[in-house]
């Protein structure tokens, strides 16, 4: 029986789980559990009018990231539960649904069982999960948000099973429907260059601080001491790099200039303070979310007739960063990377070290299922509505629109107001608007 309870503001929370085949395919094989929250705002459930409420689904982004675990309802929650019943669905492998971790992956003996395993969890797998949620529920139909790689998600649902939609909205998640993962690199990177020099303008003394840094990483690294992060991995400069995940936001480029400005405050000349390193510990390792390294690429793959000839990811960030040398970790005064996953990222952190030949072996798979139908989505009449940032740099713009054309009837809202995660700064904004040019 579900289980109900409320938050202090009077929000309903419902537990759902349900059990579905690991393989789709394969109904009669292993199955797995999927968990969602079932989220009713308080006047809706003080007054009892919840079950007339209609149904959105929420898809968050990652891959590899767990449904939001909301304290009380804010931004485009609280906005859409005036509406809506809002379903939080842990996509499967995250958070309550069967998780993907070392711990859960080591029952396999070796890193072909585990890459065989991990291919059941991309957006053909969690569509299918969202839809035997859908009929559990006993809904016809609900309406879907996807954020990042929920929109990822959502155009997968648009493709294979849009009957089951009334809208679909999409925030910063448009997908490149074909081409090889190179070319999503091939446009991050250049973008990610021009976030950094609007970082810098903006902290002009923040650049000598990170070069500061890197000195002290490249001196201790070569004096046979390196500097080593809480859970006893070694920070080196391309590690150090990934704090450029935080230029993907507009607020968040305030939290790196903090951590920065505390890098060098209070300690010896030539050592860096605690509390910078548990800060940047906190923001680059994948304890909390491994799968989003391990299966980061993965969301690209699509058959070669779709990818020039060329399906294997391959490492696809890495390769292309060699196009890229200001971002190189050996270049004088390296960049600040984004979602930009490496060998070194996986190798060196302890909570994928583990998995590390699984990710090779992710990397190297040349037979990766459509992720899309074109035709379907050329005929869409699902009213479907995108925000795409002109300023994304993790989602670029360009394939972003470039999507959009390929979708019947989609309605694109472009704006320079936000960055990627847009949707945590001014969501119910950016969600009214959605919701407006989804109107039948």
């Amino acid at each position: 029986m579900a289980q109900t309870r409320q938050l202090l503001d009077g929000t309903r929370i419902t537990d759902h789980r349900l059990p579905v085949p690991l393989a789709w395919h394969r109904p009669e094989g292993e199955h797995i559990e999927i968990y969602a929250r079932e989220i009713v705002g308080a006047d809706a459930a003080s007054s009892g009018d919840a079950e007339s409420l209609p149904a959105l689904l929420f898809l968050q982004g990652g891959p590899g990231g767990k449904g939001i675990r909301p304290a009380r309802l804010g931004g485009w929650m609280e906005e859409a539960a005036r509406q809506f019943r809002i379903i939080m669905l842990d996509q499967r492998g995250t958070g309550l649904s069967t998780p993907l971790h070392r711990q859960s992956l080591a029952r396999w003996q070796s890193p072909q069982q585990q890459a065989a395993y991990l291919r059941h969890f991309r957006a053909d797998s969690i569509v299918r999960d969202a839809e035997a949620l859908r009929q559990h529920l006993g809904l016809t139909s609900w309406s879907v948000l996807g954020q990042s790689y929920g929109g990822f998600c959502t155009l997968t649902y648009l493709s294979f099973a849009p009957q089951s939609l009334d809208r679909a909205l999409i925030t910063g998640g448009l997908a490149p429907l074909s081409g090889h993962a190179d070319e999503v690199y091939r446009h991050t990177y250049p973008k990610m260059a021009a976030r950094n020099a609007e970082y810098f303008n903006r902290f002009p003394e923040d650049r000598g601080r990170l070069d500061a840094v890197i000195q002290v990483l490249r001196e201790r690294r070569g004096s046979g001491d390196p500097v080593r992060l809480a859970d006893g991995s070694e920070l080196t400069v391309a590690r150090l790099q990934m704090l450029g995940m935080l230029l993907g936001g507009n607020t968040r480029i305030d939290t790196l200039h903090y951590l920065l400005e505390e890098a060098f405050a209070g300690v010896p000349a030539g050592e860096l303070s605690d509390t910078f390193l548990a800060g940047v510990g906190s923001q680059i390792s994948f304890a909390a979310s491994p799968m989003y390294a391990v299966l980061h690429e993965s969301i690209y793959g699509q058959p070669a007739e779709l990818t020039g000839g060329r399906a294997a990811t391959d490492w696809a960030a890495e390769r292309v960063l060699a196009e890229h040398p200001e971002f190189s970790a050996g270049a004088e005064s390296p960049l600040l990377t984004g979602e930009m996953i490496l060998r070194e990222h996986v190798r060196l952190d302890p909570a994928l070290a583990p998995l590390y030949a699984a990710t090779e072996e992710l990397a190297s798979v040349q037979d990766w299922e459509p992720l899309y139908d074109l035709a379907q989505l050329g005929r869409n009449e699902v009213p479907a509505a995108a925000a795409v940032y002109t300023d994304d740099v993790f989602v670029a713009r360009e394939l972003s629109l470039d999507t959009a054309g390929y979708v019947a009837g989609l309605s694109v809202w472009e704006t320079d107001a936000f960055h990627h995660d847009g949707i945590h700064d001014d969501g119910a904004l950016i969600f009214r608007e959605l919701l407006k040019r989804t109107q039948r």
